[in-house]
């Protein structure tokens, strides 16, 4: 299977969700070749900008197991 870019949006609502968050990522650290990670105190907050460079399995396994996550709201957009 071909390798695809990907965008993740990644939205921790609640900041006690963001060392489950961390740990998928490290997990998937191999595939992911830019992070961009943004508080928002005001709301409470924290907004995650993933790149990726991977299998579409491995990207919708990696979604799948965020948007499990209490309090976490995951998208995604893969390149043709």
């Amino acid at each position: 299977m071909e390798n695809r870019i990907a965008i993740l949006g990644i939205i921790v609502e609640d900041r006690e969700s963001s060392g489950e968050v961390n740990a998928l990522l490290h997990e998937y650290g191999a595939s992911i070749i830019g992070r961009m990670g943004l508080p928002h105190y005001r709301e409470s907050c924290s907004i995650i900008t993933i790149v990726m460079d991977s299998t579409i399995d491995t990207i919708n396994a990696l979604c799948g197991k965020l948007g499990r996550l209490k309090h976490v709201q995951v998208k995604s957009m893969m390149a043709k």
